[in-house]
């Protein structure tokens, strides 16, 4: 992803204090994301920050992490990512005039109330500031979403399929119990969704499942980082397995599906 934005910095030293855009643009597009300290995991972002790019033609892209423990670690690898009041603060200075903040994030919670928090606090600044929706903010997104997981994961003898979410006591939540109904509402009884952080938990799916099933576990978060690493193939693949089924674990996080990749893209471009 190309970035003209010099606070994305990857070098050693900090660079807070950015030179001027070599642009008149005045447009500028802020793909937020809650972000990655796993480096091989954070293809699922730049995936779709890529797609997204392409569909912002003749608008600066800038990239920010929300999460300042993940930007804290990065720092402290050499590499300055903005928080997302840096980075609009960097493009009213440089006196952007329009600015569209769409997030990466998979549904409405904690994470996008303070992000949206952040915009609305500079907004004055620009004459228009909008923020584009997360993936799963309404039905025709969670059926749009259940209908490709099933496409993705045909039907296989003894086998069933869990992805693995976050989850949150923030009641933006339901969307996951909600795609689990639509799962099932397409048949597909062996398709389970549940979250290390909410509801359903693991609890609830090991009480549904047949004896000696093999098992396809799964991230269900736009990245497969530490959650996937420690929660899914940690503490979830041992309980399955001492519960006497077979585990075969995916690091594939959400934002490597192109489809998924197309549901963001279809979102900013209403917005463009």
């Amino acid at each position: 992803m190309e970035h003209t934005d010099p606070l994305a910095s990857t070098g050693g030293q900090e660079q807070m204090e950015p030179a001027p855009l070599k642009s008149n643009r005045k447009q500028a597009l802020v793909i937020t994301s809650f972000g990655t300290s796993v480096p091989e995991a954070r293809i699922s972002i730049t995936a779709v920050e890529e797609v997204l790019t392409a569909a912002a033609q003749g608008y600066i892209c800038v990239r920010a992490y929300t999460s300042p423990t993940i930007r804290r670690i990065l720092k402290s690898r050499g590499e300055n990512v903005p928080s997302l009041t840096e980075a609009l603060e960097y493009l009213a200075a440089e006196d952007v005039q329009q600015v569209v903040v769409q997030p990466t994030h998979l549904l409405y919670g904690y994470e996008y109330d303070k992000l949206k928090a952040e915009a609305e606090a500079i907004a004055d600044r620009f004459a228009t500031l909008t923020v584009g929706r997360p993936l799963l903010s309404d039905n025709e997104d969670i059926q749009c979403f259940a209908r490709n997981l099933s496409q993705d994961h045909p039907v296989e003898d003894g086998a069933v399929t869990i992805f693995m979410g976050h989850g949150t006591e923030h009641f933006a939540n339901a969307a996951y119990p909600a795609l689990q109904t639509a799962l099932h509402l397409l048949n597909r009884k062996d398709l389970f969704v549940g979250t290390v952080e909410g509801w359903p938990g693991l609890d609830d799916i090991l009480r549904q499942l047949e004896p000696s099933r093999k098992i396809y576990l799964l991230p269900l978060m736009l990245v497969a980082g530490d959650h996937a690493r420690n929660d899914m193939a940690g503490d979830w693949k041992s309980r399955l397995e001492n519960a006497g089924h077979t585990v075969i674990c995916s690091f594939t996080g959400m934002g490597q599906l192109s489809w998924v990749q197309e549901m963001y893209r279809e979102r900013l471009v209403k917005l463009l």
